[in-house]
């Protein structure tokens, strides 16, 4: 689907009168919205807008960031916090769960709010910033902390910050002679690409190898600008990878799964990781099953290169970590 006119909007939308406003919900839906904004944060930024077609009640888009009444049922076997983030938190704002890396979470902002996302809880617009001396801290946890060799930067999205003080965050951990390796996880290229500007590709300038974990889950979300933001990053030097999370209603064929990762190639974004659902509560309607996603990619195997090729995981629950899912391939 081309790209729809710009909306009449030009700032996020957050709330359900605003998605009604927009077109992008019935007036109907409303009141039942109205609860379930209560509980968890709405934006949905113009870029990403423009990317939905109103008329499609199965567009792919909207299905990712439009709330739904829906979420406020939680499945039993859903969990507040699916990844166990809390119980390996040593200071805030930083979570050490594998030997060798250890996340920073300097905010909790995005520039939109997933549906799906196993934060949901605690992201929102108040940010979940740390402040200077909780930074401080967090940083000089890193300083301590000989066995851990890679920073990953996440939250919340990390391209929320500013240049300056991004900045600040990655030259402090790349001058920690045991980091050797710098991450950052976002979803800003794609979803408020107008964010990327010479300034902030220019603060992601460092010695150490840094590398950009992109989220984006379809192909369409890859829009004109987006195409600059990601050209200015890889100009910049900054190496692109990608990550997905298998969605019912999203990504769950084949076509749709070749379309995004041959997307990503497009761009110069590597797939990196293709992820099995976290069990966030009111997120059931975007389950798919493993064996389901292990026949889409043997479905694959076949038509694309292997650099479209993203390792296939799943959070196991209790904060053990991920594991691959496969597929299993027969030899012989």
């Amino acid at each position: 689907m081309p790209e729809a006119p710009a909306p009449h909007h030009t700032r996020a939308l957050r709330d359900a009168a605003g998605l009604a406003a927009a077109g992008l919900v019935p007036a109907a839906a409303v009141p039942g919205l109205e609860a379930v904004q209560a509980r968890y944060s709405i934006a949905v930024t113009p870029a990403m807008a423009r990317l939905i077609d109103p008329t499609d009640a199965a567009d792919p888009i909207a299905a990712q960031y439009i709330p739904r009444a829906e979420e406020l049922v939680t499945a039993p076997h859903e969990l507040l916090d699916p990844t166990a983030d809390e119980a390996f938190t040593p200071v805030p704002g930083v979570v050490h769960r594998y030997p060798d890396r250890a996340l920073l979470k300097p905010l909790l902002a995005c520039p939109v709010y997933c549906r799906f996302c196993f934060r949901r809880e605690v992201v929102g617009p108040d940010g979940g910033l740390l402040t200077e001396a909780e930074l401080d801290a967090a940083l000089a946890w890193f300083e301590r902390t000989p066995g851990v060799r890679e920073a990953i930067l996440t939250g919340g999205d990390p391209l929320m910050l500013s240049p300056r003080r991004l900045g600040a965050i990655l030259a402090r951990l790349a001058a920690i002679p045991h980091i050797e390796v710098l991450r950052i996880h976002t979803r800003v290229p794609v979803a408020d690409p107008g964010r990327v500007t010479a300034a902030l590709a220019a603060a992601m300038g460092t010695e150490t190898a840094l590398y950009l974990c992109l989220h984006a889950n379809h192909a369409r979300e890859f829009s004109s600008a987006a195409a600059t933001a990601l050209a200015r990053l890889t100009q910049a030097g900054v190496v692109l990878l990608g990550q997905s999370v298998l969605l019912r209603g999203v990504n769950d064929s084949a076509h749709a799964l070749e379309d995004l990762f041959r997307t990503m190639l497009r761009h110069r974004v590597k797939p990196y990781y293709l992820h099995q659902l976290d069990h966030a509560p009111g997120t059931a309607r975007f389950e798919v099953p493993p064996e389901e996603g292990r026949a889409l990619l043997r479905q694959l195997r076949h038509r694309v290169t292997g650099l479209a090729w993203p390792t296939y995981v799943q959070e196991r629950p209790g904060g053990a970590g991920k594991v691959p899912l496969g597929p299993v391939w027969e030899v012989g």
